[in-house]
Formats: C-alpha cells, structure tokens, sequence
C-alpha cells in the first residue's frame, strides 16, 4: 500500500518540478488535461470495461458508491439552503464539492497502484458522469434560468451535455463491447491499451503541474464555513457512510470492504470546480474545496488501509 502511495507521490513530484522549472512552457497542464481528457481516459475506460464482466459493475459496488455520494450531497444541500439561504446554484455546487469524487485523474491511479484493480472505481466513474453529472447539471441550468433575462439553453441540451463526454462515449463502447461479448481482434485492442496505460502517468502529472501559486482559505473571499462543511462530509462522513452501507447493508469484508472505502474517500473532483466557473458559482468553494481533499485524501487513505488491513 505505501509501495502504491510512494509511486503516485513520485510522479506527482515529477509534474510539480516540470511546472517550477518552466520547462514546458506557460500552463501546460491545460493542453495535457485535454489530452488525457479527450484520449487517453476514455481509451483506458473503453479497454477496462470491455474486458470487465458486467456483474462486476453492477454489483454492490455501484448501490453503494451511488447511496453514499447521494445522500451527503443531500445532507450538504438541505443544510446550505435551509439553515444558510444559499442559492440554488451555489448550494449545488456545494453538494457536488462534498460528495462528487475524483474518480478519473487520482481514483483510477489509485485503483491501480493501490488496490491492483481499475474496476474499482468503474463503477463510481459511470454512476458521476452519467446520473449524478446530470442531475447536477440539470439544476445549475434551473437556477440560472431564473436569474437570466437573455435568450435560455433548451433544457434537453443540458441534460444531454454529459452524454457527449469523451469519457462517457469511451466507458458506452467499453460497455457494448462486454454486453455484446464481442472480441475485439489485438490490432485493434492493442493501441486502446497503448493510450490507457499513458492515462494514469499523464493525469498525476498534470495535478502536479497544477499545484504551483494557488492560495487557499484567502479570508475575504472564500466561503470558510461552506469549505469547512463539504470537506468534512467528503473527507469523514462520505467514507464512513460508504463503510457502514457495505459492510452492513451488503455484507462487504476484506479487500472488498477496503476498496469501496477507499473510493469514497477520494477527493472532490476538478469537474465541480468547471461546473462552477460555467455557471459562475460557487467558483472559491469548488477550488478551495478541491484542493483541501486532495491534500487530505492521502493520509485518510492510509489511515483507512491501517484501519481496514
């Protein structure tokens, strides 16, 4: 587990020295996220689920992973709107920063040098981007319909918005391919897997290069108390929830029960910080939150395996 840890560290020390080096340019992290955005992630998905059994992915996993997620960014939601009168938009974003992971650029690093297994975190990976994203998405677009006086994005095109993600059109033919029992021929599979394998290296490096220069909790402009709430849920309460659910609800032990923790105690994700920018709100909560969870997801994750192994 440490072994795992240590290799992660490295190559995000890597990416963090490339960045104050200059060597790269300026922000190179934005043109690489593209390319592990729209290449190599949705490569490394299509090849994971098209040699995945799909009762793996539609196991408890997936009921618990969406249980948890859910019910934290209700908890979020019902305490920033009744008790606090955010708005819509922000309580939204809000939710999302304490339940909505990143599953793609630190969950599938994770899954692989830590629990041996990219299927771990499928699950999770389908549940955000198709439901949860949509959802999400869906009530931004409402909020801001109230507010704006111009002409409005039809709400289908909203709703739909997700489906056109790389990510997701890789992880659908990863999932026809296995539905379908159809064996790809190896040329065809074999440069799927090339780009793949480049997804996990290149994502770690690009959070590294993004860690340089970005103040956190600035007093005045940052939202202390709604950063303070969506880590707590996301870091504490979201974990042991999803603990509790697997354990008990669907009878999870050993390596099983580790895993479906250890997903659940991953990060907010970067998308929560794009939705806020889209919509322009919630923007200071979503960054700061992110960042907060990232550095404090690795030491709950090594508390977590102590705890759990």
């Amino acid at each position: 587990m440490l072994a795992g840890f240590a290799v992660i560290a490295i190559i995000i020390a890597a990416g963090w020295l490339l960045g104050r080096l200059g060597v790269l340019g300026e922000q190179p992290e934005k043109q690489l996220s593209l390319l592990v955005f729209y290449l190599l992630t949705p490569a490394l998905l299509l090849h994971a689920l098209a040699t995945t059994d799909l009762t793996v992915l539609f196991s408890s996993r997936l009921w618990v992973s969406a249980g948890s997620a859910l019910t934290i960014a209700a908890v979020y939601y019902l305490i920033a709107r009744v008790f606090w009168r955010r708005t819509m938009g922000d309580a939204t974003i809000g939710a999302l920063a304490s339940s909505y992971v990143n599953s793609s650029n630190l969950g599938i690093p994770i899954a692989a040098f830590v629990l041996h297994d990219t299927s771990y975190v499928a699950p999770l990976l389908l549940f955000q981007i198709l439901v949860f994203s949509t959802i999400a998405l869906t009530a931004l677009d409402l909020a801001e319909s109230r507010e704006r006086t111009g002409p409005k994005q039809p709400l289908w095109r909203t709703v739909a918005t997700p489906l056109l993600n790389p990510i997701v059109v890789g992880a659908l033919i990863g999932l026809a391919i296995s539905l379908t029992r159809w064996h790809p021929p190896d040329w065809l599979m074999s440069p799927v897997k090339l780009l793949g394998d480049a997804s996990v290296p290149m994502a770690l490096i690009v959070f590294g290069l993004s860690l340089g220069g970005v103040r956190v909790m600035q007093k005045g402009e940052a939202p202390r108390r709604d950063i303070a709430l969506a880590t707590v849920l996301k870091m504490i309460a979201m974990p042991v929830l999803a603990w509790a659910m697997a354990r008990f609800l669907f009878g999870q032990s050993g390596h099983a029960l580790l895993a479906q923790t250890v997903t659940a105690a991953l990060p907010t994700a970067q998308n929560v910080l794009v939705y806020g920018l889209r919509y322009n709100r919630g923007v200071v909560l979503a960054r700061d939150s992110g960042l907060i969870t990232t550095a404090l997801s690795i030491p709950a994750i090594m508390l977590i395996a102590v705890l759990l192994t």
